[in-house]
C-alpha cells in the first residue's frame, strides 16, 4: 500500500430523510496510487459525486457517512476535527466542482477568491498572495491576468470560469485533486483544454487525481483505473484498458455498448432497457437485476455478489459475468 495516497474502506454515505434513508454511497473502496489518474463513472445519481463530498467530509444535510472509514497516507480523515480538516482542504485535497459558475463566490472579484485560499493557508503578505495569484491564473491559460483579477464571475464564460476554479484548487500545490465533472457544459474546445491542464497537472506536478464523469471517452483518455458504479456501488473496477477492453460486469459491457460508433455501424444508439432503482429502497439482491441481460437464478435468489477479482487487477461484482464481451 506504500504508492497510495488516498484509499476508502466500506465507504458508507446515507441521506435521511422523513420515511427512508437513501442510500447513496454503499460499501465503497477505492484507491488511489500516487501520479495517477483513477476514474469514477456511472449514470447520473449513482453517488460518483456523494463519494468526492464524503472523502472531504462536505456531504450536505441531511446526508452523513454512517459507516467506513478514509485515509489519506497515514492518517484518517474520518476522525479528523475540524481545524485539521480545515488544513487538510485546499491544502493537501483540493476539489474542483461541477459547476463552476455558482463554485465562484458573484459578489467578489476573482483575485480575491484566489487570495482567499492562499491567505488562510499560508502566513504570507498580501503582496505575495497577489503575485502568487496571477502566477497560477497564468498557468491555468486565462489572459491578461492582471485584468482578469479584478473582474467578477459573471464577467467570465463557463470556461474561464472553471480555469479560476482550477487556480483555486492548485494554488497551493495539493497532493491530490478531486475534478467532478470538470467539463459538464463546455465545448468541446474548452473541454480538451481543461483536460490538458489536468494532465499537465499529474505531470509537472505529481498531482494524483480522481476523475468523476459520465462521460466514458474521457475516462478512456484521462484514467489510468476506472471504478464503474451503479446505485451506490463499485460493481466494476480495474485498469481502464482491462476494463474497457474486457468488461466483466453486465453493467458495464451495456453501458460501453451504448458508445456511438464511427467505425460504419448504423442503426439507432442502443440503450440500456429500465431505469436505475430507487436507491431509497434498494433490493437484497443484485440492484442491475431487472435491466441484466445475463441473470440467472442465483441472482433471483442471493443478496448481492460483493466484488471478486476475476483476473489480476481486474473486479466485478457478478454471479455470471460476462465472458466474452463483444460490442459489435
Amino acid at each position: 500500500m506504500e504508492d497510495v495516497i488516498l484509499r476508502t474502506e466500506d465507504l458508507q454515505t446515507h441521506y435521511f430523510e422523513k420515511n427512508a434513508a437513501v442510500k447513496a454511497v454503499n460499501d465503497v473502496s477505492l484507491s488511489l496510487r500516487r501520479g495517477t489518474t483513477l476514474g469514477i463513472t456511472g449514470e447520473s445519481g449513482c453517488g460518483k459525486t456523494t463519494v468526492a463530498l464524503s472523502i472531504l467530509r462536505l456531504v450536505p444535510h441531511p446526508g452523513r457517512i454512517v459507516n467506513g472509514r478514509i485515509f489519506f497516507e497515514d492518517r484518517e480523515i474520518t476522525d479528523m476535527g475540524a481545524e485539521e480538516l480545515r488544513r487538510l482542504r485546499g491544502r493537501e485535497i483540493s476539489m474542483i466542482f461541477q459547476d463552476p459558475v455558482s463554485g465562484l463566490n458573484p459578489t467578489l472579484t476573482v483575485g480575491t477568491q484566489v487570495e482567499e485560499i492562499i491567505t488562510s493557508h499560508l502566513s504570507v503578505p498580501k503582496r505575495e498572495a497577489r503575485q502568487m495569484t496571477m502566477e497560477v491564473l497564468h498557468q491555468v491559460g486565462l489572459p491578461h491576468p492582471e485584468r482578469l483579477a479584478e473582474q467578477y464571475p459573471f464577467h467570465l464564460s463557463g470556461g474561464m470560469c472553471q480555469r479560476v476554479m482550477i487556480a483555486i484548487a492548485t494554488v497551493l500545490n495539493p497532493r491530490v485533486i478531486i475534478a467532478d465533472e470538470p467539463t459538464a457544459a463546455l465545448d468541446v474546445t474548452i473541454q480538451a483544454a481543461i483536460l490538458e491542464e489536468l494532465e499537465r497537472l499529474k505531470r509537472d506536478n505529481g498531482v494524483s487525481i480522481i476523475l468523476i464523469s459520465h462521460d466514458l471517452g474521457i475516462i478512456a483518455q484521462m484514467a489510468d483505473e476506472v471504478a464503474v458504479m451503479y446505485a451506490g456501488s463499485i460493481v466494476e473496477n480495474g485498469s481502464v484498458e482491462e476494463v474497457f477492453e474486457r468488461p466483466r460486469h453486465p453493467y458495464t459491457w451495456a453501458l460501453l455498448s451504448t458508445r456511438p460508433r464511427i467505425d460504419g455501424h448504423k442503426g439507432p444508439l442502443r440503450t440500456i432497457r429500465g431505469a436505475p432503482p430507487d436507491l431509497g429502497a434498494l433490493p437484497d439482491e443484485c440492484p442491475f437485476l431487472p435491466r441484466c441481460q445475463k441473470a440467472i437464478n442465483r441472482c433471483r435468489q442471493e443478496p448481492a455478489p460483493a466484488l471478486k477479482e476475476l483476473s489480476p487487477g481486474h473486479w466485478a461484482a457478478c454471479f455470471n459475468p460476462v465472458d466474452q464481451a463483444s460490442l459489435d
